[in-house]
């Protein structure tokens, strides 16, 4: 089932731990990794303090473009949880004033998408 999430696009669940010795790098004084997912070679990362977003581009994947999205700058978001037919779940979160979302990512069942909409919601209301 892990590849077909891969190929279907779907993000899974990474450990905090792991996540937090690859891009350590990124960030900043007293700042953790609290969720993180992976989705192929991309990666997002919730911390305590901002969203970062990681895409690998490329055939190589040797350019990465890190996008990093202070919680402040969210102005709202959705999740769209996954039906009988529908096999992933879809969060988007709109930035600022945007009329489309910035993001949009799915998920797999595996995953608890209220327990990622719970987190979100404490750090943006």
């Amino acid at each position: 089932m892990g590849l077909i999430n891969k190929i279907l696009g779907n993000a899974s669940e990474a450990s905090s731990e792991k996540l937090s010795e690859k891009y350590s790098r990124l960030l900043i004084n007293e700042e953790e990794i609290e969720l993180g997912f992976k989705l192929f070679r991309d990666v997002f990362m919730f911390t305590n303090k901002r969203l970062i977003l990681i895409d690998v581009q490329g055939l190589t994947g040797s350019k990465i473009e890190y996008k990093s999205m202070p919680y402040k700058s969210i102005s709202r978001f959705s999740l769209e949880t996954s039906g009988t037919f529908d096999l992933d779940a879809e969060l988007k979160i709109w930035i600022s004033s945007e009329n489309i979302p910035s993001v949009s990512k799915k998920f797999n069942k595996s995953i608890d998408v209220y327990k990622v909409q719970k987190y979100l919601a404490s750090k943006i209301i």
